[in-house]
């Protein structure tokens, strides 16, 4: 039940910022859609006991893949859907405790997390980058 209002959760965030970021209006579904897969993906991911940097990574690759696929089957650029079907994915909270922890003078754990923080960052834009340099090879042939 948790994941499923989470995945709920994820996409009503998704639509929310695809309309602060101007989507047309027929794409906001979809774009919604994308990142609650994405978050679903990575939260079963975490469920079997993926490790988190890897688990990031596969749900990026998810997210981007199926970016892609609606941006060809409808003609739309893909960053329509990448940019806000990435939203639940992106590292905030690490962002969030490496502040803190600067402000707390606690350096060695603001250390931890930005080593952690820059990890998953690191997962989702070489994902991002598979899968579009896929998608490219791909459109070449």
């Amino acid at each position: 039940m948790q994941i499923l209002i989470q995945v709920i959760g994820s996409f009503i965030a998704v639509i929310s910022m695809a309309i602060t970021i101007g989507v047309p209006k027929k794409f906001l579904g979809r774009a919604g859609l994308v990142g609650a897969v994405g978050w679903l993906v990575y939260l079963l991911l975490m469920e079997v006991g993926c490790s988190t940097v890897a688990g990031m990574f596969l749900a990026a690759l998810v997210v981007a893949l199926i970016s892609h696929s609606f941006a060809r089957l409808m003609k739309a650029p893909v960053t329509l859907f990448l940019i806000a079907g990435i939203l639940p994915l992106v590292p905030g909270v690490g962002m969030y405790r490496i502040v803190y922890n600067l402000i707390r003078n606690d350096n060695s754990l603001a250390g931890y997390y930005f080593s952690e923080t820059m990890q998953l960052a690191g997962m989702i834009a070489l994902a991002i980058f598979i899968m579009d340099t896929i998608f490219r090879i791909f459109q070449k042939n």
